[in-house]
């Protein structure tokens, strides 16, 4: 159900009527299922004590404190030596707008171990009590940054007697949280058993999609009928709520977990619960692995790369009985095919010797034949579920782009290239063409640009490199980094949940993350010792507003209660989770609800029910869903409360809102990771 732009990316006293609409039923509290430690095991070591408590010990929170959905925080907690401040709000506009909250004149934050007011302080207004627009709230700050010791805490407004959501500080407080997102991916296989050693029992499942005219098997769309076209095209991961696999994305979707890598390779452990854990190697690269696999398979002898792969759907995926249908090469596929083959080769070679060298090695080859491919026919397209191009079904986002957006696959895998082989010709490309990238073009760093941004760094660190070029970029992008969007938004602290965005658009969440890594990237790439502080408290800033410092004080991440989460997001868009599930739907409702660790779409103030509401979607029965169940929010709300915590489908089309995509899930895993001691 995702779209095209996407890609270029990705209250506990609310009323009842809002609870349903954005929360979950029963706080989203442990022992729904899946693996790991339950929340509250303790504290990570490390961190200077300012306040005189250490360690986490037992809960002794104040009983006749009342959790408040008025006071927000990073639910899973801050590192000991991080910037650290909750949101106090008062809605103003919004489907919360009649609740009205003032914070009294002392805020503590309140050890859970000892009860003890470890710091008080007044409230900070922001910016001298207006309402801000995005989010339609007043709000207030209370910076607590100075306290470092580990432990569980809160923050308690003393004279009204509410609290937060409980936290930990501490060295380890977002280990489990960056395990739990990578392991969606294990969830997204296709054609691997879902075991429940791996899975937890709540989700185990058969392999899909190996049946009869599926993936091992799979025929070319327009001849389903031709036994002559059947290959093997199986492995790779649901792209998103569907099912389907998209060779573009999923090519951006394996550089961007290799980044993740290979910009902090000393996090990664090979302890993730998956099938390749304790193999000798980084489980993320396992993972990336998974989806070099499918790539490989999507490519022919003469270097093309085919661009799509429809799949059948149910619940569960292993139910999927349809026949699997790809579509044909095309130059975008393997232009970033070829980007994922030359960055897989350098960062895998590098990562470990034995098999996994000689895999690398295999991949280069591969790269060089794509751009070969790729090269000799620049403009071969392939427009999916497009009734006038005859695909109508196959698919559902559409994965083909315009020439720009192959201009950029291609400048992608010339960096990538060069940086592999050493070969002047792919610098030659590189140094003729970069200067089309907008961020060259318009002096302009935006989130949307995510990938191609990316790799226009990545070349300012490639041996070799054209030094004036590698200076254009690293100028360009520090100075574009002072615009009002960046740099210039969170000196100016323009929003009051921390987290500025200029546009609020389907897939938010991803939209988030990708701009607290275009702020990281200012101290990956050492472009400015002088901002490196800010920029790292900028991009943290958007890792807790997306578990939780935001108007809805919600973790936008699924059910993950048993992580330390006391409101997650309950069910999001997913034909496996489907609404009405008896196992899948809802968190405290259905008997597992979906599993944890995938982050939702996000507000989105364009959402709206399909067109064909109220009268005209063939029948009473579907006629009738279009008012089963109210839509504002997400509709007619502020952009940051364009939210609803729901999965009905047609006509309701909740996968505007809550569906989740491995893009959006990349892009939030490599933000995480910096924060990962």
């Amino acid at each position: 159900m995702q779209f095209y732009f996407q890609r270029l990316l990705a209250p506990a006293l609310l009323s009842c009527a809002v609870i349903a609409a954005c929360s979950g039923d029963d706080g989203n509290s442990a022992g729904s299922g899946g693996t790991g430690a339950a929340a509250g095991s303790g504290a990570g070591a490390g961190g200077s004590v300012t306040s005189g408590v250490g360690g986490s010990g037992g809960s002794s929170v104040d009983p006749s404190a009342q959790p408040s959905e008025f006071i927000v925080v990073d639910q899973f907690g801050y590192l000991p030596d991080a910037e650290k401040i909750a949101v106090l709000r008062d809605p103003q506009t919004g489907f919360d707008a009649d609740a009205s909250f003032t914070p009294g004149a002392t805020i503590a934050l309140v050890s859970s171990a000892t009860g003890e007011r470890v710091l008080t302080a007044a409230p900070a207004s922001w910016s001298d009590g207006a309402t801000d627009e995005s989010s339609g709230d007043k709000a207030w700050w209370f910076d607590f940054s100075s306290v470092t010791a580990p432990g569980r805490y809160y923050v308690l407004d003393v004279e009204n007697n509410v609290r937060s959501a409980e936290f930990e500080i501490g060295d380890a407080v977002y280990r489990e949280v960056l395990k739990q997102a990578v392991r969606t991916f294990f969830y997204q296989r296709a054609g691997q058993k879902k075991d429940a050693v791996f899975a937890g029992e709540g989700w185990a499942d058969e392999a899909s999609h190996l049946g009869p005219l599926q993936d091992r098997n799979a025929r070319v769309y327009s001849a389903p009928d031709d036994a002559s076209t059947e290959r093997d095209v199986s492995g790779g991961w649901y792209d998103a709520g569907d099912y389907n696999k998209y060779t573009s994305w999923t090519a951006g979707y394996v550089v961007t977990l290799l980044r993740a890598y290979a910009e902090n390779p000393s996090i990664w452990t090979d302890d993730y619960e998956i099938p390749e854990s304790g193999n000798g190697v980084p489980d993320i690269l396992d993972e990336a692995k998974w989806g070099m696999d499918w790539l490989v398979r999507m490519q022919d002898a003469d270097g093309s790369v085919l661009s799509i792969v429809g799949l059948s759907s149910a619940s569960p995926p292993s139910a999927a009985a349809g026949p699997s249908l790809y579509g044909s090469a095309s130059t975008s596929a393997t232009l970033a095919t070829a980007a994922a083959f030359a960055y897989g080769a350098k960062v895998l070679k590098s990562a470990g010797g034995g098999a996994l060298a000689s895999y690398a090695d295999s991949l280069l080859p591969r790269a060089e034949s794509a751009w070969a491919w790729a090269d000799a026919n620049p403009a071969v397209l392939f427009r999916n579920n497009d009734a006038e191009a005859g695909t109508s079904g196959l698919g559902a986002g559409q994965q083909e782009t315009d020439d720009y957006g192959r201009l950029s696959l291609k400048v992608e895998a010339a960096c990538y290239l060069f940086d592999a082989t050493g070969d002047v010709a792919y610098r030659t490309f590189f140094d003729g063409n970069y200067q089309a990238i907008h961020l060259i073009e318009w002096s302009y760093a935006y989130p949307f640009e995510v990938q191609q941004q990316a790799a226009l760094l990545h070349y300012t660190r490639v041996p070799d490199a054209t030094a004036a070029v590698a200076d254009a970029i690293r100028s360009t992008y520090r100075a574009a980094m002072d615009g009002d969007d960046n740099l210039t938004a969170f000196r100016a602290g323009v929003d009051p949940y921390l987290a500025y965005l200029k546009d609020y658009t389907w897939g938010s969440n991803a939209i988030k993350s990708h701009q607290g890594n275009m702020f990281y990237d200012l101290v990956t790439y050492e472009l400015d010792a002088a901002v490196s502080a800010d920029a790292a408290r900028a991009a943290a800033r958007y890792v807790h507003y997306l578990h939780g410092v935001n108007p809805l004080g919600l973790v936008y991440l699924s059910n993950m209660g048993a992580y330390g989460a006391e409101r997650s997001a309950s069910e999001f868009y997913h034909t496996w989770f489907q609404d009405g599930s008896e196992r899948w739907d809802r968190v405290g409702v259905s008997t597992y609800g979906p599993a944890p660790g995938f982050l939702t779409g996000g507000p989105n103030p364009s959402y709206d029910k399909d067109g064909c509401c109220p009268d005209g979607c063939g029948s009473p029965e579907n006629n009738a869903i279009c008012d089963s169940e109210p839509v504002s929010p997400p509709k007619d709300q502020p952009a940051q409360k364009s939210y609803k915590d729901f999965n009905t489908s047609w006509p309701l089309n909740s996968w505007a809102v809550t569906e989740n995509s491995n893009g959006y899930q990349v892009s939030y895993i490599r933000l995480l990771s910096k924060l990962v001691r």
